[in-house]
């Protein structure tokens, strides 16, 4: 049985293992990424890469040596470097000494038949048929929905949790639960299941939580070890958050599709190409995240991403044209979780201020009839 394990990102590893143990194969989980594995990257990597490319490289690395025969990757297309990193991953992990088969999937629209040339190479190998193969894919998507559907019903809940930490211990039960079904039949109960008990999370409902969107380049965003948390930080400071990339989401809309073309009609007048990566969709994420009433962004990006220095050279006119507070946070392997808590602690302090403000002059508008 051939073993075959992939990039860890976020919690979508509970899909992949079982789309690949479902076809066939021996599923080599990743770890969770730790600060072990970003070393081991960044020990090979190519100084100026992004996080990204380490951290993954440093994934590739632990696999590998657990016994890993194949790695499955997606590619991309235009100006972002990602379309080449499953390249330069496979040169460097050759190059010191590992051997290995590896697939690179580009997004289908980008070459079809090339995309479909590769998925019947791995099928063959596991035996499995084309119709065998929607099914198991059927499955493995209704695990990855669920999965994004947790995240978000987590961040809604956990800023009006009494007992703090418990949407986030009951998040990770949850997990366990999802792990273990199988079928549509016992993913819909384990979905029935974890909603419920995140639902009767004792709350505080009296609260007013701020509302803040997140956008950035979709790896940092999906893995909590790489964005330092953010989303459970902001949330036990009484931060409802949302992203703006989940991940079977982001797979309808830019892998299986051309994009949110309402999202990158709104970058227009600020950006009016597509820059690679999420560059665009951040610039109109913004733009949508305050005409739906946020309090405000945060832009999460690895060091030297192109797409996302573009963003962040366009958002400041964003942010003063639609009077929403913006902050940018640059990720490397040199980031320390305290000094991005603080940063998120100020900017939690200035909505919060802001927001009061605002209320303060209504009431007065209201009292004084101006």
């Amino acid at each position: 049985m051939k073993k075959v394990s992939f990039a860890h990102m976020g919690y979508s590893y509970l899909g992949f293992q079982q789309l690949v143990e479902d076809m066939g194969f021996e599923a080599i989980v990743p770890p969770h990424p730790s600060r072990a594995t970003l070393d081991r990257g960044v020990t090979y990597a190519p100084e100026y890469a992004c996080i990204p490319f380490k951290m993954v490289l440093g994934t590739y690395l632990e696999v590998l040596e657990r016994g890993a025969q194949m790695i499955i990757t997606s590619g991309g297309v235009g100006p972002c470097r990602a379309g080449l990193y499953g390249m330069m991953h496979e040169k460097i992990l050759r190059n010191l000494g590992y051997d290995f088969e590896i697939f690179i999937f580009d997004p289908p629209l980008t070459g079809i038949w090339t995309f479909f040339l590769k998925l019947r190479r791995v099928l063959k190998t596991a035996g499995v048929s084309w119709l065998a193969f929607v099914d198991i894919v059927r499955r493995a998507w209704a695990k990855l929905k669920l999965l994004d559907e947790l995240e978000q019903t987590a961040t809604v809940i956990r800023p009006y949790e009494i007992n703090k930490g418990e949407t986030t211990r009951l998040f990770h039960q949850c997990l366990k639960l999802v792990e273990q079904a199988r079928s549509i039949k016992e993913i819909t109960a384990a979905r029935e299941e974890c909603i419920s008990l995140l639902k009767n999370i004792p709350q505080d409902r009296t609260r007013r939580p701020l509302k803040i969107g997140i956008v950035g380049e979709i790896y940092v965003l999906l893995e909590p070890f790489m964005n330092l948390d953010i989303e459970k930080t902001l949330g036990e400071m009484g931060v409802i958050t949302h992203r703006s990339i989940y991940l079977t989401q982001y797979t309808t809309t830019d892998v299986l599709s051309h994009g949110a073309q309402d999202v990158r009609q709104l970058a227009h007048p600020y950006l009016n190409q597509f820059v690679g990566g999420h560059g665009q969709n951040s610039v109109g994420e913004t733009i949508l995240y305050a005409r739906n009433g946020f309090d405000g962004v945060i832009q999460v990006a690895p060091f030297t991403c192109i797409p996302e220095i573009v963003a962040k050279s366009i958002l400041p006119r964003v942010s003063r044209d639609f009077r929403i507070p913006v902050l940018s946070l640059t990720i490397d392997e040199q980031t320390g979780r305290a000094g991005v808590e603080t940063r998120l602690e100020a900017f939690v302090d200035l909505l919060r201020q802001r927001r009061e403000q605002r209320e303060a002059k209504r009431d007065a508008a209201l009292l004084f009839g101006y």
